[in-house]
C-alpha cells in the first residue's frame, strides 16, 4: 500500500511539471533613473520581483515552487515596477520611494526566504541610508 501510495505521488510530481508557471518578463517601459549606488542596490536586492528584468532560477522552473516564485513576482511588479518608474508621477515616485524604505526597515523587503536563497540581496545599514537619501531626495 505504502509503494502505491509513493507511485502515485512521484506520478503527480511529473504531471504537474506539465502545467508551466508564466516566467515572463516583459519589456522594460521607463527605467529607473536613479543614481548608480542607489541603482545597484535597488538591482541586486529588488529587481528579481519588482521589474521586468527578474532572473528566473533554477528552482522556478520545478512545480510547485514554479508556481509560487511566478506568483510572488507577478504580486511584487503589480505593487511597484522599476521597469516602470519613469511613467509614476513624481508624487508616485516619491510615495514608493518611502514606501520601499520603509518596507525595508520593518524587515518586510526584500522577503526573508529571497534573502535566504540570495544572500547577497540583504540589504546593509549602508545600503538603506543610501536609499534613504535617495527617497528623501524625491
Amino acid at each position: 500500500m505504502l509503494k502505491k501510495i509513493l507511485y502515485v505521488l512521484i506520478g503527480l510530481f511529473v504531471l504537474i511539471q506539465l502545467v508551466p508557471a508564466n516566467r515572463e518578463n516583459p519589456p522594460v517601459r521607463a527605467d529607473l533613473e536613479a543614481p548608480q549606488a542607489v541603482k545597484a542596490i535597488l538591482k541586486r536586492s529588488c529587481y528579481d520581483c519588482h521589474s521586468n528584468e527578474t532572473h528566473w532560477p533554477w528552482y522556478s522552473y520545478i512545480q510547485p515552487v514554479a508556481w509560487l516564485v511566478a506568483h510572488d513576482v507577478e504580486e511584487g511588479r503589480e505593487h511597484l515596477n522599476f521597469s516602470d518608474w519613469g511613467q509614476y508621477s513624481a508624487d508616485k515616485r516619491s510615495s514608493k520611494s518611502e514606501e520601499c524604505v520603509e518596507e525595508i526597515e520593518e524587515g518586510e523587503m526584500p522577503m526573508s526566504i529571497y534573502v535566504w536563497m540570495h544572500s547577497e540581496a540583504k540589504i546593509s545599514p549602508e545600503d538603506l541610508a543610501v536609499l534613504k537619501q535617495w527617497s528623501d531626495g524625491l
